[in-house]
């Protein structure tokens, strides 16, 4: 039993080892990757607290340029809730709006500052989920997973048409490649690459209703597109898609923080 249990032990410490060494050498290809890539906004993704990956980092960094501190933000598809890319906003003292399929961890009944609603969005109610909310969005993000893009698209071609907009974009398709999945109100993602659009199809999107992409996140997810007005505070931004693409890279959302808890979060919706 002795035997057993040192056998065991060693294995333990085995996996520690082999999971810090894992970490360590993920770090240095991140910071590797943040240092050389030619977008200055790349180089703020070295935060990132509530999202996926890190986004939070090139967000705030944004906002910082349009000098917009406050504000309401909206997000559609937003996982348990514990995991977005809002969360930072509520961080700063934001109020907003989250729509998701999926039930969360924790209760927004009796928030001041985060309003709930469990619904399934579809290109028929994107719309007036929106204009629910009698509120105008600063800040849009949206990550369902498939039909996003047609779904961006009803709310740009109603003038919805916040200062910033984050959308996922499917980075296996790089430019010049335009790639959309058929829109199908019941997609459901099954973990392939048959999902959202490509960060080309997009841009052409975007930029018929005068927003101008100026970030891709390292881990190839999210694209950070502005309104127009807002552009010449990104001068220093490459102009050409292939040199804001970034390629999918999604190991980068090995967590390198503490988990979020439930009392955190509790506590910034309040």
């Amino acid at each position: 039993m002795k035997k057993l249990i040192n056998k065991f032990t060693n294995l333990v410490q085995l996996e520690n080892y082999l999971k810090k060494s894992y970490d360590l050498l993920l770090h240095r290809e991140i910071a590797e990757k943040r240092s050389n890539h030619i977008n200055p906004l790349n180089k703020f993704s070295v935060f990132s607290g509530f999202a996926q990956s890190d986004e939070d980092g090139i967000t705030l960094e944004i906002l910082r340029r349009i000098g917009l501190n406050f504000g309401y933000f909206v997000e559609f598809g937003v996982g348990d809730g514990t995991e977005n890319n809002s969360l930072i906003l509520l961080a700063c003292n934001w109020k907003g709006a989250w729509f998701g399929g999926q039930e969360l961890t924790f209760d927004t009944s009796c928030s001041d500052k985060l309003n709930f609603e469990k619904v399934w969005i579809s290109k028929d109610n994107i719309l007036s989920l929106y204009n629910s909310l009698n509120e105008s969005a600063d800040v849009i993000s949206l990550d369902l997973d498939g039909n996003d893009i047609y779904l961006v698209e009803e709310l740009l071609s109603n003038k919805v048409q916040p200062k910033l907009f984050i959308v996922e974009y499917n980075a296996k398709f790089p430019p010049p490649i335009e790639f959309k999945i058929d829109y199908n109100p019941t997609h459901t993602w099954v973990g392939d690459d048959y999902f959202g659009a490509s960060l080309k199809s997009f841009n052409n999107l975007f930029s018929s209703y005068g927003y101008r992409l100026v970030c891709c996140n390292l881990s190839g997810a999210n694209a950070f597109f502005v309104a127009s007005e807002y552009a010449h505070l990104f001068d220093d931004v490459p102009k050409d898609i292939e040199d804001i693409y970034c390629e999918p890279f999604y190991f980068l959302r090995s967590k390198r923080m503490h988990p979020t808890s439930i009392k955190t979060i509790s506590k910034l919706i309040r």
